[in-house]
């Protein structure tokens, strides 16, 4: 039987493209808002594109804080997308909502002679090996959209270059989160979804 994977609905606009993503790689993604649900799931995604303090009130509202924290507890894989990765840490800019405070460090808005948001195409820089991202070169191309972004720290495995140098994605513990959307970066992001799926085997 297919480990079940939720996706964590908090009124995200790409949760059907994560979900769909998830399925042609061979995993079973289960769209849901519901507490129970997400306990009973062998793994969780945390999608996102919108506003920081938005799908943290939502989260909230929903109990799904309390859910993840769970799931954090039990040492079940969590993997955060965007703004669903940047709700892992303690705080942005974006909003004086706190975060889930799982992961060290302010979000921050982009900054240099960029124009904002970061929308496209960007290479990734492996800082650090993790088992998502093997067989994957350095400097592989992903998708993003954000005008806010995690600083580089002890969690950070990717970095990306956007007028400021910035975490695309991060691993703590059994939690791991990017910056740029996979399921919307071709082949190497359905790469880095299967190996989370395969993991769960």
């Amino acid at each position: 039987m297919a480990s079940t994977i939720a996706v964590v609905d908090y009124g995200s606009g790409n949760l059907h493209s994560v979900s769909r993503a998830i399925a042609r790689v061979g995993g079973s993604a289960l769209v849901t808002r519901d507490a129970g649900e997400i306990a009973g799931a062998d793994a969780l995604v945390i999608p996102g594109v919108g506003h920081f303090g938005a799908c943290m009130r939502a989260i909230c509202h929903h109990g799904m804080d309390l859910a993840i924290e769970d799931f954090l507890a039990a040492g079940r894989p969590i993997f955060g997308v965007c703004v669903g990765m940047q709700v892992l840490f303690e705080g942005s800019d974006e909003d004086p909502e706190p975060g889930l405070g799982i992961v060290s460090g302010r979000v921050e808005r982009l900054t240099g002679d960029v124009k904002v948001p970061h929308m496209g195409w960007n290479t990734a820089t492996w800082t650090a090996p993790h088992a998502y991202l093997e067989g994957l070169p350095d400097g592989t191309r992903f998708y993003f959209v954000h005008s806010f972004a995690p600083p580089t720290g002890v969690h950070t495995v990717a970095s990306t270059t956007y007028g400021s140098t910035f975490s695309a994605a991060v691993a703590h513990d059994n939690v791991f989160a990017t910056q740029f959307h996979p399921e919307k970066s071709g082949e190497p992001g359905l790469h880095v979804y299967e190996r989370f799926v395969r993991s769960l085997a």
